[in-house]
């Protein structure tokens, strides 16, 4: 059955599993020979053509909330340089707020890459299970937590790539406004905003 849907089905068929607790044997074959996992993102990851530069395999599944959790903008070393050129996105533990993102369904081919562009092997952030409420219930999603956080401003470049790809999928306005009320650095330079352009076109 698998073999013949598009992505969009397969994730709705996940939704409705996990919302009726409903995993049986023929799914759970058919979802491992699709190779594909469930990554929550809330920073630049939220914007397909970002995400998109060194994964390409992202589909996009649904939008959800992280409860518990609140967004922060840091650096994994105090004044480290970065491509981004200021603070980057985080998730930290805190009882009664929340954060809206994307779920995509990304390829396992492209696990690496997405560790890769989180700096997993360098100790810049750590892979991290969650569970996101959507419309269709929980899901289970890996997404990235930053180690030795370090509170630091975004960039102007940076935001707007987070406020685009919330805009893109259509995240709550009410949540939109807190992302655009985020104070920035005032780095003026080039950035990967200008890779993200370019592909826009």
């Amino acid at each position: 059955f698998f073999f013949f849907c598009s992505e969009e089905v397969i994730c709705e068929f996940v939704s409705l599993c996990v919302v009726f607790g409903f995993f049986p044997p023929y799914f759970m074959s058919s979802a491992a020979a699709t190779d594909r996992f469930m990554y929550f993102a809330f920073g630049s990851n939220l914007l397909r053509e970002r995400l998109q530069l060194a994964n390409p395999s992202a589909t996009f599944c649904t939008t959800g909330r992280l409860k518990d959790y609140v967004l922060n903008f840091g650096l994994w070393e105090r004044h480290v340089d970065n491509a981004w050129h200021g603070g980057v996105a985080t998730i930290e533990f805190c009882p009664g707020a929340e954060v809206w993102g994307v779920i995509w369904t990304v390829s396992n081919e492209n696990l690496t890459s997405l560790d890769n562009q989180e700096g997993v092997s360098q100790g810049q952030y750590s892979p991290l299970e969650v569970s996101v409420e959507t419309d269709e219930g929980l899901m289970l999603c890996r997404t990235y937590q930053m180690n030795n956080f370090h509170a630091c401003p975004p960039s102007p470049q940076y935001k707007q790539v987070v406020c685009l790809g919330a805009e893109q999928n259509g995240l709550p306005d009410e949540y939109l406004k807190r992302l655009e009320a985020i104070e920035t650095n005032t780095y003026s330079g080039p950035s990967i905003l200008d890779q993200i352009k370019s592909v826009m076109k």
